[in-house]
């Protein structure tokens, strides 16, 4: 009788460390994917929100057009270039003191250096875009965009073409708190704790915490 309750308590312990360890896969896989779409930065093309940390990969860029005296910030024109060979003109802002960063991209764009540089990828947050800039920006896009573009930018195809939004690299990220993933990875833990105490508890089997 005492080998048939023992083997039962086995089986019993068995089955819920097979349990323990299914929750404990699951918890573990979700809090990986949460943590990865937390970390997650978007392509300027994707971005949906002004909360939504992205980047652009310049291929060409403008002297800057706006300044914000208080801040040392300048608003440049950018050219993004797929691999298709379509390209993409936005805005971005990025500190002043950081020119010499991007002088050979924005030497390259007027033509002041035959030297092809490589691309830069800028990371920042989307800030919309106030009437005065909007207005600077269509003034001053003519004088950016290549000869053969036959597009006239102005207040009616704006957004078409420039986003409602300009890139502000000037932003460092901040830490995005996720509820649901402090819940998985607390119910990682308790899990886990579980199981420890399912395999090594010596207690009858109605003592068998499930």
């Amino acid at each position: 009788m005492k080998k048939k309750k023992n083997k039962k308590r086995l089986l019993l312990k068995i089955v819920i460390c097979i349990f323990y360890l299914i929750v404990i896969v699951f918890l573990a896989i979700s809090s990986f994917l949460l943590y990865k779409q937390k970390m997650y930065i978007s392509p300027w093309s994707l971005v949906k929100s002004t909360n939504d940390y992205s980047y652009i990969d310049i291929y060409k860029m403008s002297e800057k057009f706006a300044y914000f005296e208080e801040s040392d910030v300048g608003i440049h024109f950018v050219i993004e270039k797929e691999d298709t060979g379509l390209w993409h003109t936005y805005l971005i802002a990025i500190d002043e003191k950081k020119y010499d960063d991007f002088k050979k991209i924005i030497d390259y764009t007027y033509e002041r250096t035959n030297e092809v540089p490589d691309v830069i990828r800028v990371y920042g947050y989307p800030v919309i875009v106030s009437d005065e800039l909007k207005k600077m920006a269509i003034n001053k896009i003519s004088s950016f965009l290549p000869k053969e573009n036959e597009i006239v930018i102005n207040d009616e195809n704006y957004e078409d073409y420039l986003t409602n939004c300009y890139l502000d690299t000037t932003v460092e990220r901040t830490d995005q708190f996720s509820i649901l993933l402090c819940v998985c990875l607390f119910l990682l833990v308790i899990v886990f704790v579980l199981l420890l105490f399912t395999l090594f508890d010596k207690k009858k089997t109605d003592d068998i915490i499930m």
